[in-house]
């Protein structure tokens, strides 16, 4: 190696040195805002005499709800380190990870007063604001009951959005390809499109033998309006010069449909996918407040009955992890069969 190529090379590894020791101090920064909030929890004393520290037994460990606060925030900790070890060695990653910094900083922050104001002073009007560690006491006290009525939000969830998107494409396949189909069903979509899938909540009732088939229902009629809508107009803005060149080929009507029509009209088909996934999971909880044995909705309001907003608090928790979750796994799956975009978009 030349000497130009060795003072080449260690300015890289000074630089690289420098960029890592940069980015190490990010990390630090992001997992600040908790650390600040643990030692808040540690250090504040508990000045409101309203809050009983009680000691709950979860399997074979013994917690209050304090502890658990902590361990919550200590697992932040461990996970936003992790990922940014991860992404210490991409530069795309880290400039992701440096972007959200703040953000996850502020939250920490905003974690400590909230655990001041709610729990250590009970400054907020109580019971309806708890504290963060408040809502975690949910989870010690009935975190198989919480699980369960998760699980039954899950299960309605999945057959009403699958089922709605299953029936949504394929009215929207009819609908864009035959004139004759876009002429008796579009008004019909179009009138039930705007009326809330809630309002047909006594006919479902009625029509349907069990509340969860009904729930179901309306979870599917949701879903159906905008994935119908969006796909019958991906089908219609397909151009003519691509069927005419299929045509050329051979390609008969089954073959311009599923391999010309359809893959045009995939970005619009996704887009009613993403917008029918937050009408579907408002639909969810509010069918479940209105008749459902079981679910996130039906806990909420039990929860309610009793005044014991901490355990509401947490349901809502548990519907925002949720709801994160799946509009992930959408994105992902999104981002699979529209992999082909990934060099024309930015």
């Amino acid at each position: 190696m030349s000497e130009a190529e060795k003072i080449k090379d260690g300015k890289q590894t000074e630089k690289r040195k420098r960029i890592n020791i940069k980015f190490i101090l990010t990390i630090l920064f992001t997992i600040a805002g908790f650390a600040a909030a643990i030692a808040a929890n540690l250090i504040i004393p508990q000045v409101s005499e309203g809050v009983k520290i009680e000691v709950h037994q979860v399997g074979s460990i013994y917690a209050t709800m304090n502890n658990a606060y902590i361990w919550v925030l200590i697992a932040l900790i461990l996970l936003y380190t992790g990922i940014g070890i991860f992404s210490i060695f991409k530069k795309e990653r880290r400039k992701k990870y440096r972007s959200r910094a703040p953000f996850r900083f502020a939250v920490g922050i905003a974690l400590a007063l909230w655990d001041l104001l709610g729990t250590k002073l009970q400054a907020l009007p109580q019971p309806f604001f708890p504290g963060p560690a408040g809502i975690i006491e949910a989870f010690l006290i009935e975190g198989d009951y919480i699980l369960q009525n998760t699980l039954y939000s899950l299960r309605l969830f999945g057959v009403g959005f699958l089922l709605g998107i299953v029936v949504g494409v394929g009215t929207g396949i009819l609908i864009g390809w035959f004139p004759k189909v876009y002429y008796w069903v579009s008004p019909i979509l179009n009138i039930t499109g705007v009326i809330p899938a809630v309002a047909w909540m006594p006919f479902a009732l009625t029509l349907f033998p069990t509340p969860f088939s009904a729930a179901a229902f309306l979870i599917v009629i949701c879903t159906w309006f905008p994935v119908a809508s969006l796909t019958a107009s991906g089908i219609k803005s397909t151009p003519k010069a691509k069927f005419e060149a299929a045509r050329t080929l051979g390609g008969k009507t089954p073959y311009l449909v599923f391999h010309v029509a359809i893959p045009h009209a995939m970005p619009q088909i996704f887009t009613g996918i993403e917008t029918a996934n937050a009408f579907s999971f408002t639909t969810l909880v509010m069918a479940e407040m209105m008749g459902q044995p079981g679910g996130l909705g039906y806990y909420i309001n039990a929860s309610k009955v009793w005044s014991a907003y901490y355990k509401v608090f947490a349901a809502i928790v548990v519907m925002a992890v949720l709801f994160s979750l799946i509009t992930w796994v959408v994105g992902l799956v999104k981002s699979r069969v529209l992999r082909w975009q990934r060099g024309l978009l930015k």
